[in-house]
């Protein structure tokens, strides 16, 4: 008698839309209006913005966690990158708003996000996905690691270095993943071009 398929365990086809790990990038897209709602004027930092944010950062872990038990889809790999990217410039730019984060730091940060999944449009249109980089990956902990700490009361005006830090250092990050993105862009152009020699 074969025993039934859990759902946590259940594989999806890789062109499936409707998957658990895809409804919990949906939903930290629409909660995160309530984020940059509340955090403060004062850059005093805030208990509740700080675990808003540390909820939607856990979300996302959640969801790598369901795509991986369930198997990746070309949805996913399209829509959790834009969750992170709505997530992290909202509240970046919220922040700047507030005059927290400098202006610089995070056109830069959303100049390269927004050329990245223009990008991932383009080649998607052709069927091909492109999956975060682990380089990529660690650029977007430090971006929400930076926010936390601008966002949590004991760190956000005693410990501004904490910020300060991990916002270039993502910057940094920001600028090299991005270049390995234009890198593998452009590879294809690259080969065409010695065959056509």
């Amino acid at each position: 008698m074969m025993k039934p398929m859990n759902w946590l365990t259940m594989p999806v086809n890789p062109n499936a839309l409707a998957t658990w790990a895809n409804a919990v990038t949906v939903s930290r897209i629409l909660v995160s209006p309530l984020l940059f709602i509340v955090v403060p004027d004062d850059n005093a930092g805030s208990w509740l913005a700080a675990w808003l944010w540390f909820g939607l950062c856990v979300s996302d872990v959640l969801d790598g966690y369901l795509a991986r038990r369930h198997g990746t889809t070309k949805s996913g790999a399209f829509l959790d990158p834009l969750a992170d990217k709505v997530l992290v410039l909202g509240a970046m730019f919220t922040l700047v708003s507030r005059d927290m984060f400098g202006i610089w730091p995070v056109v830069i940060i959303a100049v390269r996000e927004v050329v990245v999944s223009i990008y991932r449009v383009v080649v998607g249109a052709r069927g091909v996905t492109v999956p975060a980089s682990r380089l990529a990956k660690i650029k977007t902990l430090s971006q929400q690691v930076s926010i936390g700490f601008a966002l949590a009361p004991f760190s956000a005006v005693d410990m501004t270095y904490a910020w300060l830090t991990t916002l270039w250092l993502a910057v940094g990050l920001t600028i090299i993943s991005g270049l390995q993105y234009a890198v593998r862009a452009l590879r294809p152009a690259f080969k065409l071009r010695r065959a056509a020699k």
